[in-house]
């Protein structure tokens, strides 16, 4: 197909379903999608990724069935990675996989489209106000086409247990299929909770997620948010997740890109309350032609905000990673500290990064900083670890690994730590050995 006769296939696709209250937004995202269209490389925030890949094929609804998830989820190791679980199969809650202990009183989890019927009062202030649609393509059509996703409520004061959000693809065998999983997190005031988001698909047969999450955070809430993104090697990822900080909030977000053909991680927060603090921590891991894609972006809107970020990409093969990041510190936003660096390791002569730090200031008392780097392994590193009795491909790996280790040292949760670690080696084994040979 063409990106024109891509447009006309997902505006024909069925409504979604839901309540009437919702069907004027869902309307209005349509007519967005349809008069921006799919983004290409002529848009500047699109400059280093095409989407041709995609849009070429013609995905279906997928059907939501989640015969043999458990044995799925089971093989990714991540069936232990939280006390509580919420589970979406292609876009749609399923009740059967989702795991849920004894909750705090007031903690609402459960379907988005179940919420968006019984708690109305707490979905519709933040549901497509914190992700606007009207200048993101795939944020639109998410906003036209998700049937169903996950609600997360925490009420003022309490804290929740950890909790694994797990959006998985059916990826039919018997075609391509596409899922829009909508996701709503909202903490109280004075709440706390740490949230792991997890993707994959069940089989190794293309298939395409569109995400949308939104995560608003009241005066000073605590979140702390782990995305580990395992997609199948034929599978495509678009995902947009953001968060609005209110006075003295913690936001911090750890994400984890290690799988997909194609995948673009649009991060972005916003400080509408003074003295907020923000974490961004990412790690990108491509291989073969893999191409991974990371946007963030962090506003300043408020005075005597935090912000830290961190992102590191390893390249191997004929791979390409791309960093894009700005911080935007608006005019009456003074006290500003906000700290942005990108690092990444090329494995192969034939992988490639692209990296564009931003900062953006209209205020004169603040501090910040930003930076990128793009290198190889030292030969000499090389060279010592191999006079000390390891072979070319361990000393490969045992550097690779440390260069990595600087972002999966900041997870807190053990288990989520001990996954990465080992999906991570998995990796960077394989791509010590395509090291190997050049």
């Amino acid at each position: 197909m063409t990106a024109s006769e891509a447009k006309a296939y997902y505006l024909t696709q069925p409504s979604a379903p839901g309540p009437e209250w919702a069907r004027p937004v869902r309307q209005k995202a349509l007519e967005r999608f349809a008069a921006l269209g799919f983004p290409t490389t002529h848009d500047e925030d699109w400059k280093y990724t095409s989407v041709e890949p995609l849009v070429k094929i013609p995905f279906a609804a997928g059907s939501g069935g989640d015969d043999g998830a458990e044995r799925r989820i089971a093989d990714f190791g991540v069936e232990d990675l939280t006390p509580n679980r919420l589970v979406a199969v292609d876009g749609r809650f399923s009740n059967r996989l989702a795991r849920l202990g004894d909750l705090p009183k007031g903690v609402i989890a459960c379907g988005l489209a179940q919420a968006m019927s019984a708690h109305r009062n707490l979905v519709e202030p933040y549901w497509t106000r914190i992700a606007d649609y009207r200048e993101q393509a795939f944020s639109a059509l998410n906003t036209a086409r998700a049937e169903d996703g996950i609600f997360l409520f925490v009420p003022a004061g309490v804290t929740l247990a950890p909790i694994q959000l797990l959006f998985i693809s059916s990826a039919a065998e018997d075609g391509p299929t596409v899922s829009h999983p909508r996701c709503l997190v909202v903490l109280g005031r004075g709440s706390q909770a740490t949230v792991v988001e997890s993707y994959f698909g069940m089989r190794d047969e293309a298939y395409w997620t569109n995400a949308v999450t939104e995560i608003v955070l009241d005066d000073n809430a605590v979140f702390d948010g782990y995305k580990i993104q395992m997609e199948s090697e034929r599978g495509f990822h678009i995902a947009t997740q953001e968060a609005r900080l209110g006075r003295d909030a913690v936001f911090t977000s750890h994400s984890f890109a290690l799988g997909a053909e194609l995948a673009r991680n649009d991060v972005n927060a916003a400080f509408v309350g003074e003295g907020g603090d923000c974490t961004l921590n990412g790690l990108y891991v491509t291989a073969g032609f893999q191409h991974v894609d990371n946007h963030t972006r962090i506003d300043h809107k408020q005075p005597r905000c935090t912000s830290r970020e961190l992102y590191k990409g390893i390249m191997g093969g004929k791979s390409r990673g791309v960093f894009n990041g700005k911080i935007y510190v608006h005019a009456h936003a003074e006290k500003t500290d906000a700290r942005q660096t990108n690092r990444n390791l090329l494995l192969s002569e034939e992988a490639w990064v692209d990296t564009k730090p931003q900062l953006e200031i209209h205020n004169n008392d603040v501090k910040c900083s930003h930076g990128s780097t793009i290198g190889q392994l030292d030969d000499d590193a090389v060279f010592f670890l191999r006079s000390r009795g390891l072979d070319l491909h361990a000393a490969i790996g045992l550097l690779t690994q440390g260069f990595a280790n600087d972002i999966t040292g900041r997870v807190k949760q053990a288990p989520v730590a001990e996954v990465m670690e080992r999906k991570l080696s998995e990796k960077i084994d394989l791509m010590a050995q395509e090291k190997e040979r050049w």
